[in-house]
């Protein structure tokens, strides 16, 4: 099955190279769809010279939009029969593709979630994070009926078919509670796998804020009860 990766990058100038690097290394990804949400930190620049290289498919956004509007602009451009998030900021290794693809292609599921809280290999930094982290899923098994242990994992690989019908609107970090309610009230087949997980702190470039939490709560409860 061809593979697509898609990468939303947002002022990632130190580590997109890196990242793409690493995704061509795991000799798995069919293209590797990258979407510039309006980067001013010189990301645009080194995108420019790695457009159509080895892969590489180079989508730009005028201005910024948000995570989700770069994700959605990703799984609209992309060809592959499954489709893998993969972000810029080295947080998540690509060498865990093998295993979040193997629930789908043995057939087991339909969505594969990468959870950060099973067990692998994790820096140890803001306790704060966690708690939020550990609240918001909790609350999507009490919502939706389920036992996620990483509603918010950036990791989430997926059959392109489970896109059909599915209308998506976030445009910010609120794509995760929205791509995870409309999944579980449409009852596809979702596996966890263990991941490893290097987070950053803001000193390095860290994005989510306080405020996304409160929008991943709303965004949980809204679609519960509609669509």
């Amino acid at each position: 099955m061809k593979l697509s990766v898609i990468i939303p990058v947002y002022n990632e100038v130190e580590s997109i190279q890196v990242i793409l690097k690493r995704v061509q290394d795991t000799k798995l990804a069919d293209e590797i769809v990258v979407v510039d949400d309006g980067s001013k930190d010189g990301t645009r620049d080194v995108l420019a010279s790695l457009d159509g290289k080895k892969g590489v498919r180079i989508i730009l956004h005028e201005h910024n939009k948000g995570k989700g509007a770069a994700v959605r602009t990703g799984m609209a451009a992309a060809k592959g029969e499954i489709l893998i998030i993969q972000d810029a900021d080295l947080e998540y290794d690509p060498r865990d593709f093998p295993q979040l693809l193997a629930p789908i292609q043995e057939g087991l599921a339909d969505v594969v979630y990468g959870s950060r809280f099973l067990g692998r290999a994790h820096r140890v930094t803001m306790f704060w994070h966690l708690v939020a982290n550990k609240m918001l899923t909790l609350m999507t098994n009490i919502l939706y009926n389920t036992i996620l242990t990483d509603m918010e994992t950036g990791y989430k690989v997926f059959r392109r078919e489970i896109l059909n019908g599915m209308v998506l609107h976030a445009n910010s970090f609120d794509f995760e509670p929205e791509f995870t309610a409309k999944i579980l009230k449409r009852k596809y087949r979702i596996f966890e796998v263990p991941i490893t997980f290097n987070p950053r702190d803001y000193t390095q470039g860290k994005k989510i804020k306080l405020q996304d939490a409160f929008a991943a709560v709303w965004t949980l409860i809204k679609y519960r009860f509609v669509e």
